[in-house]
Order: C-alpha cells, then structure tokens, then sequence
C-alpha cells in the first residue's frame, strides 16, 4: 500500500515553501491536475488514441502520474483533508473498466470536487487515482519513487528560482 500519510506530509513541506499570492490557489491546482492528467494519457497513445500506431511510453506516463498525485495530495492541504483511513478503506478503481473511461471518470471527480470541495469526493478522487496507476500497471514502489524523485526536483526548481 502506498504510505499516503507520509506523502502527504512531504507535499505539506513543499506547499509551504512555495510563496503563493493568487487569490484561488484551488483553482489553480484544479486546473494544474486536469492538465497532468491530459498529459499523463497523452503518454498512453494505446488508451485512447484508437488512429495512433505509437506505442505507449510507460516511463513518462509515470513522470505525469506523480505530478498528478502531487497536485491532488496539495488540493487535499487545501480543503483541510485529514481523514487517510477511509482512504485506505476503499478499494480504488474498478479494475474492468476501460483505462480511457477511468480517465474520464476521473477528469469529473475534479469537476465535482471543483464545485463541491467535499470530503468524500476527495476521497474517492484519490482512491481512483491510485486505481488508475494500478490499471496502467504501476506498482505502488514505482509511484512512491516516482512521487519522490519529483518532489527532489520540485524543491530544486524553487532554490533555481523556477
């Protein structure tokens, strides 16, 4: 299982260094998930471009997948989530379900918690989320070390300035 709590906690310390000013940082981190997601699915050309003959790019699907998780675990900071045992409860994504529909199951659970700021739907967002990792067929090592190694970078982009 992933330790969520712990990764939680690592983007509460790079959340908190960033020297935010916007007026709707929500906002912001909705739209910055809806585009790691895009870009996640762009990498798996077999998912849902049926005219494609490319192949997928797992390595860099993964890339996109853990700055999609980093913007969920900082929209959690955002709606004061602290409940990680229903999390852990559920049992994420329906694993016969079309990798395509899961994406698409998943750009509305954003819509939903965009107008919504629920809880539940937090919850359900980010169990389907691992879901999807699991369908792509990420183990829950390389989500951590890919979660990780991006969290490294991020750091390093704000001592560079970026």
């Amino acid at each position: 299982m992933l330790d969520l709590i712990a990764m939680y906690e690592a983007q509460k310390a790079f959340r908190n260094r960033i020297d935010y000013k916007g007026d709707d940082r929500f906002g912001e981190l909705i739209l910055a998930l809806q585009v790691e997601l895009g870009e996640c699915a762009n990498e798996l050309p077999e998912t849902f471009k049926f005219w494609a003959h490319k192949e997928n790019n797992l390595q860099d699907a993964l890339i996109e997948y853990a700055d999609g998780l980093h913007f969920i675990l900082d929209i959690g900071h955002e709606i004061f989530f602290e409940d990680f045992d229903m999390i852990y409860l559920l049992s994420g994504a329906d694993k016969k379900r079309p990798i395509a529909t899961q994406f698409r199951y998943i750009f509305a659970l954003v819509s939903k918690l965009d107008k919504t700021k629920s809880s539940i739907t937090f919850i359900e967002l980010l169990s389907e989320y691992i879901g999807l990792g699991e369908m792509i067929g990420f183990s829950f090592e390389q989500i951590e070390e890919a979660f990780y190694v991006k969290d490294v970078i991020n750091h390093e982009r704000q001592s560079e300035g970026y």
